[in-house]
């Protein structure tokens, strides 16, 4: 199983290869979150065991989060070269996907995005949003979509 920070190690890559763009690390929060929902949804098991919690401005992994917190609200650069090959190819296809529909919103349009979505508005703050919330909400975004 991938850690949150190999999917966000992976997000900034691709990010920057792609089109030069460097992203927040709100923005990065937001991608993190649904990533995690679709794999719950789509192959009924996490992709990274780290947690998600429900924050003043959507769903944060706080490790992640602290990682990356020096760069306020600038764009956050990757720690380290990544190893392509620590994912696989269902993992590269979900997070290319994943990125390809909201990693071309801005962080506070995705903000907005979570703040309207059951797993963020259910969730006390500070509070864990369970897997289980993620998968539910998740699998209907899959039906409808």
């Amino acid at each position: 199983m991938l850690s949150a920070m190999d999917v966000a190690n992976y997000f900034l890559s691709i990010a920057s290869e792609d089109d030069g763009e460097l992203i927040s690390n709100m923005k990065l929060q937001k991608l993190l979150y649904y990533a995690q929902g679709f794999a719950l949804a789509l192959r009924g098991d996490s992709l990274f065991g780290d947690r998600i919690e429900a924050w003043t401005h959507g769903p944060v992994v706080p490790s992640v989060y602290h990682a990356f917190k020096h760069s306020q609200g600038g764009p956050v650069v990757p720690e380290e070269d990544i190893d392509w090959d620590a994912y696989s190819p269902d993992d590269r296809v979900l997070l290319d996907e994943v990125y390809q529909v909201y990693g071309q919103y801005s962080a506070s349009a995705l903000r907005a995005l979570t703040h309207s979505e059951p797993p963020w508005c259910d969730t006390p703050e500070g509070a864990e949003i369970t897997c289980s919330a993620m998968k539910e909400f998740f699998e209907t975004q899959i039906l409808d979509g």
